[in-house]
Parts: C-alpha cells; sequence; structure tokens
C-alpha cells in the first residue's frame, strides 16, 4: 500500500486528505524524519514537535501564495517534505543538498531565509505591510518558538503589529513549557468557544450595541478588562515551568494572554499542538480574523521518539545516530578533545581560582562547553537565553563592578550584538572577555553559521585585544591572559577538534602583542617565504612549508596569535627578509588578517608581494564537511604552495648576463 507522503507532491495535495489520512500521513512523516536523519544528524527534536502543527497549516493555507515565516527555521524540516522536497530530503546539509534551515533560493515555498532567533515576527509584520500597501490578500502566519521570547527583538515586533495591520497570524510554539492538568481542561472549553464564530459574532454586535451608549467606549474597555480577569482566575493561564524538563536551555519563560492582548494582539489558547481536528478548526479562525491573532500551541519537542524525549538537549541539533536507539557513534580513538570541551573545562579551572571570573552563555551552554562550568560551578554560571546584546550588556555591568566576565557566543551570534560591544563595552574598556565558538565554518549549518566575519568587525574598534589560538593549549593559555587584562579581550576558535596538543596543568600567560615564531628561515640557499598562519590556519602554513621545502624553498612560519594588536615588528621583519609574505587564515579575506598585514607593509614602507589565503568576498554554502569547501575555495597547503609559486614566478630575480 502506497504511503500518503509519496503522495504529496505539493502542499495543495494535503487538503485533499481526511483527518484520519492527515494522521496516518503525520506517523509516515515521523518515520522519515527519524530514519533519514539518522545519516548525517540534523534537528530532530524539534521538528518532531511540529509534525501536526506543519499538515494543519499546509492544510488550512495554500504557500507559495500564503506565506509562512519560521523563526530560526530550524524546524521546517516537515514544511521541506511538504513542498516538493520530500525525494531530496536525504541530502539535507550535505554537499550540495538541502539547507539545514529555510532558504529563498531553495524553494518559492520559503519566503524568507532564517538561521537567528528572533527574526520572524518583524519580518512576518513586514510582509503583512507590504501586502496591505497593494491590497493583496495573502495570510502571512509567523511561527515563532518561545525560544523567540526571550529575544529582544520579537517584543519590538509585537509592540508594532496592532499599530501597522489589522491582519496577522502568530503561532506561538511551545515545546518546553506547558500548562498544568487541572486548568487543561477548562482552557480547552474557553478556547473552544471562543473560536466558535457564532460566540465572535454575538460578542462583535454586543460591543457597536455597547458603543452606542453614553460612555460606551469606556463600558468596552472596562468590559476587555474584566474579560481578562475571568479568563486569568478560570483558565489559570498562566505558564508555569514543566517540572519534568528542567533543563529548558535558557527558552520559554513566564506569561499570559495578557502580554499579547495588551499589544492588542488577539490571543488564544493555549491547545494542544498535536490535537489536528483543533489544530485545523483554530487555525481557520485564526485566518477569517479581523483582528491580529496570536495562538499558542503547546508541542512536545521530540513527540514519537522516546530518545528524543527523554534527551531533548541532545536531539535538538546532532549528528549521525542509531535510529533505533538513538546512541550517537562514539569518537574515534586518538580524537583530541573539542575547544568547546576546553574552553569549558578551563573556564572551571581558571573560576576555582580566581573569585572574580563569571561565565556567561546566550542559552547555549552545551554547545560552548559551559555545562561544564553550570555543573561544577553553577553559582558562577549565567545563561541569559536566546539574547546576545542583553548578554554583552549584562557582562559590561558585571565588568564595572570588578568582575571579569567571559562571554560564550558563538561568532555568528556576537555579530547581533555588535553594537553594544562598540558602544558599551570598548568604549568604557571594560575587561569583559568574549569566546567565539565556531570561528570559521559551521560546515553542516551554512551560512547563517558559518562564523567568517569577526576580525573585520573587531579590529577597527578601539581598545580591544584580539586573539586567535593555534591549537587547544594556546585556547588555555589566551583565556588565562584574558583575565589578567584590564581591556576588553576577543578570542577566536573553530568548531570541532583540536590539534591534539596537551593543555598543560597550570596555563602561561601569553605577552599581549607578540607573535610566536614556529620555524625560522634554515639559511639555505633558496627563495625565502614567510608563512604567517593565523589560528587553525597555522597548520596548513606548515603543511604548505613542507611541500615548499621539498622544492628548494626556504620557509620560515609565525604564529601571528594576536590580530590586535598586530605584532608590527615581526611582520616588517619577516616581510623584509622574505621575498613573498603568506598570509593565511579561516576568515573572509576583505578587512580581515591579511588585509591588516597588508595595510601594515604599506604604512611601513614594505614592498614585498602578498599572497592572501582565505575565504572570498561572498556567503559561503554549506557542505558535508570543512574539508570540502576548504578544497572548493583553496584554503590548503597544495593551493597555497601553488599561490607561492605563481607569485614568484611574477618576480624573478634579476639575473646578471656576461658583456662582450
Amino acid at each position: 500500500m502506497s504511503r500518503y507522503l509519496d503522495m504529496v507532491d505539493d502542499p495543495s495535495h494535503v487538503k485533499k486528505l481526511t483527518v484520519e489520512q492527515l494522521h496516518q500521513l503525520t506517523s509516515e512523516i515521523r518515520h522519515d524524519l527519524i530514519t533519514k536523519l539518522a545519516k548525517n544528524g540534523g534537528h530532530l527534536g524539534p521538528n518532531l514537535g511540529v509534525v501536526e502543527l506543519t499538515v494543519a497549516l499546509h492544510f488550512v493555507f495554500s504557500t507559495p501564495h500564503d506565506k509562512f515565516v519560521w523563526d530560526v527555521s530550524h524546524q521546517s524540516y516537515v514544511h521541506k517534505l511538504l513542498t516538493g522536497r520530500k525525494d531530496r530530503f536525504h541530502t539535507i546539509r550535505t554537499t550540495d543538498g538541502l539547507n539545514g534551515f529555510s532558504l529563498r533560493t531553495e524553494s518559492p515555498h520559503d519566503c524568507y531565509g532564517a538561521g537567528h532567533a528572533g527574526t520572524a515576527l518583524s519580518a512576518a509584520l513586514g510582509m503583512c505591510a507590504a501586502r496591505d500597501q497593494r491590497n493583496s490578500d495573502e495570510n502571512v502566519v509567523c511561527i515563532f518558538g518561545d525560544a523567540a521570547l526571550t529575544n529582544g527583538i520579537s517584543f519590538e515586533g509585537l509592540n508594532n503589529i496592532a499599530h501597522t495591520t489589522k491582519r496577522f497570524i502568530g503561532i506561538l510554539n511551545d515545546n518546553e513549557w506547558s500548562i498544568a492538568k487541572n486548568v487543561g481542561a477548562i482552557s480547552a472549553h474557553l478556547n473552544k468557544l471562543i473560536t466558535n464564530p457564532r460566540y465572535n459574532r454575538v460578542q462583535k454586535d454586543l460591543e457597536k450595541w455597547v458603543k452606542r451608549m453614553p460612555k460606551g467606549e469606556l463600558a468596552i474597555k472596562f468590559g476587555h478588562k474584566a474579560e481578562e480577569i475571568l479568563k486569568s482566575v478560570l483558565a489559570g493561564a498562566s505558564l508555569s515551568q514543566n517540572p519534568e524538563q528542567p533543563e529548558s536551555d535558557g527558552r520559554g519563560g513566564y506569561g499570559n494572554s495578557l502580554l499579547f492582548e495588551e499589544m492588542g494582539l488577539r490571543y488564544l489558547g493555549p491547545i494542544d499542538g498535536h490535537d489536528l481536528p483543533l489544530l485545523i478548526s483554530s487555525l481557520e479562525f485564526a485566518k477569517a480574523s479581523e483582528l491580529p491573532v496570536v495562538l499558542h500551541v503547546l508541542t512536545k519537542k521530540g513527540k514519537g521518539y522516546d530518545a528524543a524525549i527523554n534527551q531533548p538537549e541532545k536531539f535538538h541539533g546532532l549528528g549521525p545516530y542509531d535510529p533505533v536507539t538513538g546512541a550517537t557513534p562514539p569518537a574515534k580513538p586518538g580524537t583530541p578533545p573539542n575547544y568547546q570541551d576546553v574552553f569549558g573545562q578551563t573556564m572551571v579551572k581558571l573560576c576555582q581560582k580566581d573569585n572574580s571570573i563569571v561565565g556567561i552563555t546566550a542559552a547555549m551552554p552545551t554547545g560552548t562547553g559551559l555545562k561544564a562550568l553550570e555543573k561544577a560551578m553553577p553559582s558562577r554560571y549565567y545563561d541569559v537565553g536566546i539574547a546576545e546584546e542583553h548578554a554583552v550588556l549584562f557582562a559590561a555591568g558585571m565588568a564595572t563592578m570588578g568582575f571579569h566576565p567571559v562571554v560564550a557566543i558563538y561568532s555568528t551570534f556576537l555579530q547581533r550584538g555588535y553594537d553594544c560591544i562598540v558602544h558599551d563595552v570598548a568604549l568604557q574598556d571594560l575587561p569583559v572577555i568574549f569566546c567565539m565558538d565556531r570561528a570559521g565554518l559551521s560546515a553542516n549549518d551554512g551560512p547563517t553559521h558559518h562564523g567568517l566575519f569577526d576580525i573585520a568587525y573587531l579590529r577597527c574598534v578601539p581598545n580591544i585585544i584580539s586573539m586567535a589560538p593555534r591549537n587547544e593549549d594556546e585556547l588555555a593559555d589566551m583565556m588565562f591572559t584574558a583575565t589578567h587584562q584590564k581591556h576588553p579581550a576577543f578570542i577566536r576558535y573553530p568548531r570541532g577538534a583540536g590539534e591534539g596538543v596537551p593543555v598543560k596543568e597550570q596555563p602561561a600567560l601569553v605577552e599581549i602583542g607578540q607573535a610566536e615564531v614556529t620555524r625560522n628561515f634554515n639559511g639555505k640557499k633558496g627563495r625565502k617565504v614567510a608563512l604567517f598562519g593565523l589560528g587553525n590556519m597555522h597548520r596548513v602554513a606548515q603543511q604548505a612549508a613542507d611541500l615548499l621545502l621539498v622544492e628548494g624553498f626556504d620557509c620560515a612560519i609565525i604564529n601571528p596569535r594576536f590580530t590586535k594588536p598586530l605584532d608590527a615588528s615581526t611582520h616588517e621583519f619577516f616581510a623584509r627578509a622574505a621575498e613573498l609574505v603568506v598570509t593565511l587564515e579561516d576568515h573572509v579575506l576583505p578587512g580581515g588578517y591579511g588585509a591588516s598585514v597588508l595595510e601594515l607593509l604599506s604604512d611601513k614602507g614594505v614592498s614585498t608581494p602578498v599572497v592572501r589565503i582565505g575565504w572570498p568576498d561572498q556567503f559561503i554554502e554549506h557542505a558535508s564537511t570543512v574539508d570540502h569547501l576548504r578544497e572548493k575555495y583553496g584554503l590548503t597547503a597544495a593551493n597555497t604552495a601553488a599561490q607561492v609559486r605563481a607569485a614568484l614566478a611574477k618576480h624573478e630575480p634579476a639575473r646578471l648576463t656576461a658583456v662582450a
């Protein structure tokens, strides 16, 4: 017997199914999510939680005419399955495959690209305003999780909805917090009442009649307040933390319908996000509403897969796993620890010896490695939720009181707090330490998660110290060094395993602005090349030097360590001594480390040619591995050696010729 999912080649086909058939469709979707993501991994838990919601959305609305805007959009896998991409679904997050987030260039059904939290409400409102301007009839549906409500941008958007449009549909996908059982039935009853068209028609007629009475507007206003108080008392609409899921990972919060209704939005719910008939009727009501609506939907992260329910943080986003047990393959013997784990372990050591150090994360305790500090010293650990700007300002406040706050945020997410870095941390010259994980590529996630811009956006800011370790031991040294500074310090390091260098028990201080010469010229005959390999590109510089050495070149290798302040004397010395300078960086070339070297040499009047190895001036796509992308864009030892040969061929030394 054919599966219903196999018959859905377009979302319009979902509308042809009965409710019973839709239930079967949801089971088939869950099966495909669990089995097809097992090979390469992905955001399994969030997508298992929105299966019924996504099916109901496509049953009620019609994309691409109607617009679905997903906050973060990591939960759009089901949407991809129903919009003509199921045959390629097994390629998700791999080279030349489907993107793990919504992507406008991938499908007309993806109306807005995303990857960071908190963007959906404002973007969807912009679409509504554009629709109203041109008098078209699209429905715009914004699906935002409670994670988005820890992000300030969301509240900026909410604040403007009622003033901007009369037609807006928001779906609050609440998968971390629940309504107590004893009020759930009353809440469901009230929701059934409020979504009944007859009830709403009577209510509207009553309002019109009251408004014609003396002081009718005032009566209506008090009536709304009384209605809200009644709802709050009877329905117990306030959210409470789910005791079964204490690991909220910084997401969720307390609130009630007043939050939305005080902003002029009609609040419906909370409703069971896995009850298809109820979802469909609620969405039909929202579709017909003449006022902006927020539908509060309770979903279960990982629903239908016990492993994902029992380990929600792990299955939020993971690599390959066993679809039967949920177990992930162990690391290969001898694999070095990940940089994030070295960071976390070092934080514990530093905090044990220095009471002025605290750790701050923006809802990424495991991803950044700060989970280790939370477990070892919970009083020195702060998770501020998905609120990067707040994290920076919060740290700035602590720094004014004599603390050394360490803010662990992915490079790509720190971009969101840039204004606060400039105006609140750097301008006041506060000793906040920023540890930027995922500097470089996050291959499977793609351009929204690559950390390729931080050197450029930081090196123009006064007062800061910016570092990049070449291995995990140097990461620990730089963290220790940063705690001894009275200025803002930034440390960038890549995702994944380190170099296999043992980490000293006691970190050492690194002299600020001092590069490290790891291999000097050998003094033998041969054209001299100085290779400056920044951070994790130092290994590539070593490999390139080994290739060139066989060909008779004399290569020096320098570990710059600092992008600000740049070690001017070391760069100038080797540039004057060499015939060619090569800079290597895991960063875009415009405004990056290599660009700063060019500026320095120009200022010093050094004319030695410079070859820059780095990422081009474009957004880099996702792929299965970092190695694939490095090979494609030339961030390899082989290409570095080839670039050296080509550059020196253009600058052949002058040859003396005999004169008769």
